[in-house]
């Protein structure tokens, strides 16, 4: 069975391949456009096989849809607000692609660029990127390489980056799930628990306050498990300004180790997946903005919330809050983090 097909060509030339990893029951499917994971098929409770990712079938449509689905996101993970900085002493204008604010990199971040793969194995690949000093008005050149592993029933992510100039690093992955099956619809019926006690309020705009909140007594308190739709749409300024979650959660007792952070599964398929992460925070994103989505995946009509995102990530705007953990990457210093995604299955 090949590994590595060919998936389109981009403008000037350069091909897109999809790369494909098999360990145990689980496939996953990953294209060089944007590093974006477009498929993770693991078994349900009957043993057969379902797709719990949200993805597309050309390149085409990749470059056409907005809503980052699976892909590498980066040199900044989430958005910087007034798309500026200020790093020892200078201020670092960015681009803005969120109205006045930076998101995920800019409007041609990591994942818009065709990334390079180093080496591949049956349930290993290994990406590479350069982002040259100055791209999307980050200072210095940094080196990216970001490893997909499966194995024991897990899909792990590991990014280490270095860069010639004391710069921002926050790298995530983008994946979309919905654990009843890519084409199944809403979410809204399957469970979410995250294992947080705060969360980072935001502006309009979802630029945070710099408050850090505790969840309790609110609809963002998610410690224990319960329906994605339970309390969504409550009467909640938090909610009713992101049109659902789309929030960064305070991981609990968060010190840098791979550790616990959310649990998600659907009755439908009986799949859970546990995610853990070595980062401090977490964005729940109840795909409040998935409609005006291009057809995905075999004509599926993604749509308002069907799909879940889990990035684990340096908190939204961390350069312009100094209570928050900082992503500042100094020069020669290596940035190195994890993320596992694990899968099991309810009777």
């Amino acid at each position: 069975m090949e590994n590595r097909t060919p998936f389109g060509v981009m403008a000037d030339g350069t091909p897109v391949e999809e790369l494909t990893l098999r360990d145990g029951g689980m496939t996953c499917r990953i294209i060089t456009y944007g590093g974006a994971l477009r498929s993770l098929e693991v078994p349900d409770r009957n043993g057969d096989p379902v797709d719990v990712l949200l993805g597309m079938d050309t390149l085409e449509d990749y470059q056409t849809q907005d809503k980052f689905l699976g892909a590498l996101v980066g040199r900044y993970a989430n958005r910087i607000g007034g798309s500026r900085f200020i790093l020892n002493g200078r201020e670092y204008p960015l681009r803005a692609n969120d109205g006045v604010n930076h998101l995920h990199g800019g409007p041609v971040g990591f994942d818009k660029q065709v990334w390079t793969v180093e080496e591949q194995t049956d349930n290993q690949a290994v990406l590479s990127l350069i982002s040259p000093d100055g791209q999307e008005g980050y200072p210095g050149t940094l080196t990216v390489r970001v490893t997909y592993r499966m194995e024991d029933n897990a899909l792990s992510i590991r990014y280490v980056a270095e860069c010639d100039q004391d710069t921002l690093c926050n790298l995530t992955n983008h994946a979309y799930f919905n654990l009843s099956g890519h084409n199944s619809g809403p979410v809204s019926d399957q469970f979410i628990q995250i294992h947080a006690g705060h969360y980072t309020p935001t502006h309009p705009g979802s630029i945070p306050t710099g408050e850090i909140a505790p969840v309790e007594g609110t609809p963002m308190d998610l410690r224990q498990p319960q329906p994605i739709g339970a309390h969504v749409d409550d009467p909640f300024a938090q909610l009713e300004m992101a049109k659902g979650y789309d929030h960064n959660w305070v991981l609990d007792g968060a010190d840098g180790t791979l550790r616990p952070a959310a649990k998600a599964w659907s009755k439908t398929s009986g799949i859970v997946m546990e995610t853990l992460t070595t980062k401090p925070g977490i964005q729940f994103y109840s795909g409040n903005y998935l409609d005006g989505c291009p057809a995905g995946k075999d004509g599926a009509p993604y749509d308002y919330r069907w799909g879940f995102c889990l990035e684990t990530q340096y908190f939204p705007d961390s350069p312009n809050h100094s209570n928050f953990p900082s992503a500042v990457l100094e020069k020669g210093a290596k940035y190195a983090h994890e993320t596992v995604y694990r899968f099991t299955v309810e009777d």
